[in-house]
């Protein structure tokens, strides 16, 4: 931006902070919506006159991070004990139909027709996915607190790169209000391949149209940071929220 440019932003910015002045004293309900456009005109332009990052993109992956995995061993070893599975025999039938499930090439009706409806249960379906759910919570000392600061500030796309099937997926982005605040979301079940495959990071940094050294990718899991450092991406591994605070605060995003 041009010197000229910068000072009359300024100027504009400053008659906006005068009537916010007088906003506030104003307690009436136009006033409160009146102020809450008025902070988001501020936002935008105070992102403008900040100097800018060297990146453009936060991601973030879920299990592990945000929340409990949605369908992993511990998930799993819990269902089995509630609804008296034999778990050999689950675990046998599991992965080929899972790696479907998780790149939506079946659905979750089929998945659980292979690994436990494939003969007469004493509970139904319906009841066994809402298990499933309640198993998705938060895990402690998690990154939300993190991604909804990072989002707040409106100056990075954020996102997730994660594996998931549609239906979990889709569940935890609205039980958890944690859709509400992606620009993206890159998840397995819409991109048809999974961490640490090479392609879903090369996919996630064509749709942004961003190079992939302006994309900071978060993940617990040692194997899916290094494959997205190998793709070009600054990978952090997240080992908890002090952890990740320090580290994006080094690199200027909190």
């Amino acid at each position: 931006m041009s010197d000229t440019g910068s000072e009359s932003l300024m100027h504009e910015l400053k008659a906006d902070l005068e009537r916010l002045g007088e906003l506030v004293g104003d307690e009436s309900s136009k006033a409160e919506l009146t102020l809450a456009e008025a902070l988001k005109k501020l936002r935008r332009k105070f992102a403008e006159v900040i100097p800018s990052s060297q990146f453009d993109v936060v991601l973030f992956d879920v299990g592990g991070v945000l929340l409990t995995n949605g369908w992993d061993h511990h998930e799993r070893a819990a269902l089995f004990q509630q609804f008296s599975l034999d778990k050999a025999e689950f675990e046998a039938r599991h992965p080929e139909p899972y790696d479907a499930l998780e790149r939506d090439t079946i659905s979750m009706h089929d998945y659980l027709e292979a690994t436990v409806f494939y003969k007469p249960r004493p509970f139904t379906e319906d009841e066994f996915i809402a298990a499933m759910k309640a198993q998705s919570v938060p895990i402690p000392d998690n990154a939300i607190g993190v991604l909804k600061e990072v989002a707040a500030s409106q100056r990075w796309i954020v996102g997730v790169l994660n594996n998931e099937s549609r239906l979990l997926h889709e569940y935890r982005m609205e039980k958890y209000g944690i859709g509400e605040n992606l620009d993206v979301q890159f998840s397995s079940c819409y991109l048809g391949l999974r961490k640490p495959e090479p392609a879903i990071y090369r996919r996630a940094i064509d749709i942004l149209g961003r190079p992939a050294g302006r994309v900071i990718f978060i993940d617990d899991r040692k194997g899916n940071a290094d494959a997205a450092a190998a793709a070009g991406m600054h990978a952090i591994q997240f080992l908890g929220e002090v952890q990740l605070r320090q580290e994006l605060q080094q690199l200027g995003i909190l």
